[in-house]
């Protein structure tokens, strides 16, 4: 059977060059990535892709942190075309791999992202294109950033919606820092479902119809809390005093529950066979696709692939439902050749 990592990561040689340049020494999130042998080592990102057969394929995206992290408006185009550029080249190369990539748009570049969004997907083939739950700290869900998912809605490629949070963002208002990399752990889930609840409360849906989006890690918190995100969020504004929350669920032209229900997941979980049940039960089995999160596991690289296929196959599933998280719902987003 056709398996289509969608969610995995690379660091192409241009990128990884220009990123150097750019950075001068690896820190933190950066640092990570870069120790990986997987992220910039062609060969041996071969040798572990070989290692679950020929049906095996990755659909290819950068890794965090994001662009606007780390780098201005135009350095952030730059990496954005490089990295898109380098990965392009890659699926024309190894197109047996390598089914197609998805960009990284330079979201705190406004006059661009559009632009560069368009190019890789309408001139290189980008099968999608990659943003994170913040931007430099702010919410994905202000004016400044709707012409972005306005074409993107237009385009029919989904949005890959990966978390951010670094370890500055404290576990407590009196402290400076996270601690124990509770912001990783943690921290990115919540990252995720706040993400999906702005987008859902400010209208996005209703504003850019068609808009598909793609949750990293199962969804984040939301399938896990379906009572709290459903019949909970039914009584906003009865926990708010200070304004009138009522007019946000009455503007929806749903009910808000069934917003959260048109998110895909993917089953990038660490080995946790709840999380993609979960996922699966709260999405349906045609909004969940394969994806492994490689090459960050304890092994760098095997491992997440190969618990994240053992599990797959061993769900309580029919085939039917196996192909389409396996390839048949990557193929439709993506717009991949059966």
């Amino acid at each position: 059977m056709r398996k289509i990592d969608i969610f995995n990561h690379i660091w192409p040689k241009p990128f990884f060059d220009r990123l150097v340049k750019e950075l001068g020494t690896m820190t933190q999130m950066t640092k990570r990535s870069g120790d990986v042998p997987m992220m910039t080592d062609l060969d041996r990102r071969f040798e572990v892709m070989d290692m679950f057969g020929s049906d095996y394929q990755q659909v290819l995206s950068l890794a965090s942190p994001p662009l606007e992290k780390f780098a201005g408006p135009e350095v952030a185009l730059e990496l954005s075309q490089i990295g898109s550029d380098s990965m392009a080249e890659l699926v024309q190369k190894y197109p047996d791999r390598f089914p197609t990539f998805i960009a990284t748009a330079p979201m705190n570049n406004p006059d661009a992202v559009v632009e560069e969004s368009r190019r890789a997907i309408e001139d290189l083939g980008a099968g999608g294109v990659q943003i994170f739950t913040n931007i430099n700290g702010k919410p994905v869900d202000l004016p400044e950033f709707e012409p972005f998912f306005d074409y993107m809605a237009k385009s029919g490629k989904p949005i890959f919606l990966h978390p951010a949070r670094t370890q500055e963002f404290a576990d407590y208002e009196t402290e400076t820092r996270s601690e124990y990399e509770i912001f990783w752990t943690l921290g990115w889930p919540y990252e995720t479902s706040v993400t999906m609840a702005r987008m859902v409360f400010s209208r996005m849906f209703d504003k850019f119809p068609g808009l598909k989006v793609i949750t990293h890690h199962a969804g984040g918190m939301i399938p896990y809390f379906e009572g709290r995100v459903g019949p909970g969020w039914d009584q906003m504004g009865k926990r708010t005093s200070d304004r009138d929350l009522k007019p946000v669920l009455k503007a929806l032209k749903r009910p808000h529950l069934e917003y959260f229900k048109e998110f895909y997941a993917d089953t990038a979980s660490f080995g946790s066979r709840k999380a993609i049940e979960h996922a699966i039960e709260f999405f349906g089995e045609d909004r969940v696709v394969f994806a492994s999160d490689a090459p960050f596991d304890p092994e760098g690289g095997p491992m997440y692939i190969r618990e994240t296929l053992r599990i797959l196959d061993a769900l309580d599933v029919t085939e039917e439902v196996r192909h389409k998280i396996y390839h048949g719902n990557a193929e439709k987003l993506l717009g991949l050749t059966v």
